[in-house]
């Protein structure tokens, strides 16, 4: 199965040649950065069609975590263009970062679109390294479609537990590898090189749910779901919350 897959890589490899090479010579990061945002814009419109229900179930409580104030205070990691606004309880204090500054436009019309929350500012850095971001002052911290390309899945939650007070909670939902007795999962593995490059860093074949689990939470609510997606090697997912 190994010299199948390492095979079929090759092929894939040999058809997408000049994404390769322009990889080598450092030229498709940069290349990735820009269009990448366009391409999110479109396919977070398509996905929160299709994921609006589960996205409403998972943030329905997210009140019950707001501090002594009233008001919750809610970091976001990766938020890419803010597809994830439109679910947040309104008066939410939101604070995003992501490292790609190219989000920023699509950013500032999605706070436009979404006056019942209160933004406080965008930070372009890499999840694994928040320092501009306080110990403890967030009561919640949400990741969605981001464990799958972070370079350090433990470093990027042991950044959430430093930024989390006390009792905070983060709030994830994310795809994953298939099982590995599938089909799905067989492509996945072909594909995973490719899709790395076309997809700023993806990768298909991440058992995130093994992150969260060796993480310091108190308390993880971890649920597998098929996402109603038409791509199948995205539907395995995960989704749930885990508290400080």
């Amino acid at each position: 199965m190994a010299l199948i897959i390492f095979t079929l890589r090759l092929a894939i490899g040999i058809l997408l040649f000049p994404m390769f090479l322009l990889n080598l010579l450092g030229l498709w990061n940069q290349i990735c950065k820009k269009w990448f945002p366009y391409f999110l814009r479109r396919f977070t419109v398509m996905y929160n069609e299709q994921m609006a229900s589960k996205k409403r179930e998972l943030f329905s409580n997210l009140p019950e975590f707001a501090g002594p104030s009233g008001k919750l205070s809610l970091l976001e990691v990766g938020c890419g263009t803010g597809a994830n606004f439109k679910f947040y309880p309104a008066g939410c204090r939101v604070t995003c970062i992501d490292p790609n500054p190219n989000f920023e436009k699509f950013l500032i019309k999605s706070v436009a679109e979404n006056r019942h929350l209160q933004f406080e500012r965008f930070v372009v850095a890499a999840g694994e390294n928040m320092q501009q971001v306080a110990d403890g002052s967030m009561d919640v911290v949400v990741c969605t479609l981001v464990l799958c390309s972070v370079q350090n899945q433990e470093q990027i939650l042991q950044e959430v537990c430093r930024v989390l007070r006390p009792g905070g909670a983060f709030y994830f939902l994310e795809h994953v590898a298939a099982e590995s007795s599938t089909w799905n999962y067989f492509w996945q593995q072909v594909l995973d090189p490719a899709w790395y490059l076309l997809f700023d860093g993806c990768n298909l074949t991440r058992e995130s749910w093994k992150a969260l689990e060796r993480a310091r939470f108190s308390k993880l609510e971890l649920q597998h779901l098929q996402a109603p997606l038409p791509v199948e090697l995205v539907r395995p997912h995960i989704c749930g919350y885990a508290v400080k």
